[in-house]
């Protein structure tokens, strides 16, 4: 990126990814040309200060600037490792109060991840207050909407049939089984959503899964059906093998909940004041 031609905060949603805990992230390499700086040597003469910042700040360097080598494409096929970081919104913010003030996008930066990091705070205080059930409508309602921008995706990368799309994520997550395979272990109803029907964590997996495929999907400009069902399946089967390297819950290994969504929405066990209260108030965090 040589040149932003739209100061928006689309920029910076655009390069931000979610690891498999649902938490956000940016890359400083992807960082670097949106705050218009073209050498790696300067940037992370910023980045160093940031981390000073941080360290002044009593935070745990560790926790916001995450080390990640990457690989780059040289001449010829040639290929070369390079430090990159995962940098949390606090380390982005820092980045940006140590950058050249008089660059536009460095103000709106600041703007951005200023809001980014006290809504994180807002949400995460109030996230661990809710109960599982109120969870579970707050990682839905985030997993219908990456859903409805993944379909986006899929029909600009060629996708005709979208339940073959789906399933081939669904597959490559859950060791080959099919969002039908999923319904008959979970012992549900026909044509009853999956989704409705998985505890939080649950949940959050396959919101990873849906996430990194509408980025793969952009990043890699894949223009064909075939090709984006393999990347969909490729996606799912990575997470599947992240969660087996961190010794963690295999999605299929998840308890169903009693009851799902609906019925609950239906029986109004939880009120609406309950499932709305999580939703952030921009006010507050002006």
């Amino acid at each position: 990126m040589n040149k932003i031609k739209e100061y928006t905060e689309k920029i910076f949603e655009d390069i931000k990814h979610i690891d498999l805990n649902g938490n956000e992230y940016w890359c400083a390499r992807e960082l670097m040309p949106v705050l218009e700086y073209t050498l790696w040597q300067r940037f992370s003469n910023v980045i160093n200060k940031a981390v000073e910042n941080c360290k002044n700040s009593n935070y745990s360097v560790s926790d916001h600037f995450i080390g990640s080598d990457k690989m780059i494409n040289l001449a010829k096929g040639a290929q070369r490792k390079v430090l990159d970081y995962k940098l949390s919104r606090y380390a982005c913010y820092l980045i940006v109060l140590n950058c050249d003030p008089r660059k536009k996008v460095i103000a709106l930066a600041k703007t951005y991840f200023a809001i980014q990091t006290r809504k994180q705070e807002l949400m995460e205080r109030d996230y661990e207050s809710l109960t599982e059930d109120e969870k579970r409508f707050y990682q839905r309602n985030l997993t219908r909407k990456g859903n409805y921008s993944l379909n986006i995706a899929a029909r600009n990368a060629g996708v005709k049939n979208f339940d073959r799309f789906h399933n081939s994520g669904y597959k490559g997550l859950y060791n080959g089984e099919t969002a039908n395979d999923i319904a008959k272990r979970k012992d549900l109803r026909y044509r009853e959503d999956i989704l409705d029907n998985m505890c939080s964590d649950e949940l959050i997996a396959n919101l990873f899964r849906i996430s990194l495929t509408e980025q793969k999907l952009k990043n890699e400009n894949i223009k064909l059906d075939k090709e984006a069902n393999i990347a969909h399946y490729e996606v799912g089967k990575d997470i599947r093998s992240t969660i087996i390297k961190q010794c963690g819950t295999l999605p299929e290994n998840f308890p169903t909940p009693n009851k799902s969504l609906k019925e609950l929405e239906k029986n109004r066990t939880i009120s609406n004041n309950s499932i709305n209260s999580f939703n952030l108030n921009e006010k507050s965090v002006e």
